[in-house]
């Protein structure tokens, strides 16, 4: 049946819709603070967080560079007009007074994160937190801190997609071979094994499997680091002009299996940094590893 509808009546009820719509409330950008902004990571997160829909860069700390634009700092055209300033609580306490929802990334170091995130937590804001080596009590107090505050923390180890599906990957994998060696290799002399090879062997020795019983227990250097009582050993390479790179071996009768991943700039980190900002403005708890979201 035909609905008719009379000129007047149309008009008005147009004019309605029309007016309910203009009303509704334009949805605010998520604000996001750099903390560590000069780092290398710092200025790429910067120009994530600028070209990304929904959010915002708000605030730059760090030590360094101190009062120099981060707009002009990351090489922009123009200038954010955001200043890099070395006082966390100075930045959260302007951006919390526009009430509007807050997320600070926290790439500085192991020994400042569980002050930073308390800073951000009485602020209202929540956290995103990419600090290699964080001590396991540290993660255990910001969750009890997080759990009775009741406000979002996303601590994870690694950023990058690529090495979160490694991850994934390595865990299949491992149900079934009963061999499994992890080599890595990297430009520079850093702490070894690296965050993302000893993630990889805490997974794989969690899984009530035993690797490599031939020399379980040797002691042998060659052999490499032997992480946990499951068997499983790192090989760390160093060589100037090296790309960061992970591989992960299994082998069982008449086969190698093998897994790799690698990080060729920092720029692979971006696309996890922007999910995890978008995603922890929704916890009210501490969450360890952006893989839950993926």
């Amino acid at each position: 049946m035909a609905i008719q509808m009379h000129p007047t009546n149309y008009n008005t009820f147009r004019y309605q819709i029309s007016c309910s719509m203009q009303q509704q409330p334009p949805q605010n950008n998520i604000k996001v603070v750099i903390n560590g902004a000069a780092k290398e990571i710092g200025m790429a997160a910067v120009m994530a967080v600028t070209k990304a829909r929904g959010m915002e860069v708000a605030g730059a700390v760090d030590s360094h560079l101190v009062g120099e634009d981060i707009g002009k700092v990351c090489g922009m055209e123009e200038a954010l007009e955001i200043p890099i300033i070395s006082d966390l609580t100075m930045v959260l306490g302007s951006i919390s007074q526009s009430k509007a929802t807050s997320v600070v990334v926290d790439f500085t170091e192991p020994s400042t994160v569980y002050d930073n995130i308390k800073q951000a937590t009485a602020f209202g804001m929540n956290s995103v937190v990419y600090v290699p080596r964080i001590k396991p009590e540290t993660i255990a107090a910001l969750s009890a801190f997080c759990d009775k505050a009741s406000m979002g923390c996303l601590v994870a180890p690694t950023l990058s997609i690529g090495s979160i599906l490694l991850q994934q990957a390595a865990i299949s994998a491992a149900f079934h071979y009963n061999h499994v060696e992890i080599v890595e290799s990297k430009d520079n002399a850093g702490a070894f094994p690296s965050q993302e090879s000893a993630q990889i062997a805490d997974n794989l020795s969690n899984l009530g499997q035993l690797y490599n019983r031939d020399d379980l227990e040797t002691d042998v250097p060659a052999r490499g680091q032997r992480l946990g009582e499951d068997g499983v050993r790192v090989h760390s390479l160093v060589l100037p002009g090296l790309v960061s790179s992970t591989t992960v071996h299994f082998s069982g009768p008449g086969e190698v299996y093998s897994i790799k991943h690698d990080i060729t700039d920092v720029q692979c980190l971006m696309p996890g940094l922007i999910l995890a900002v978008r995603q922890v403005v929704r916890l009210k708890n501490l969450v360890y590893g952006l893989e839950k979201f993926l």
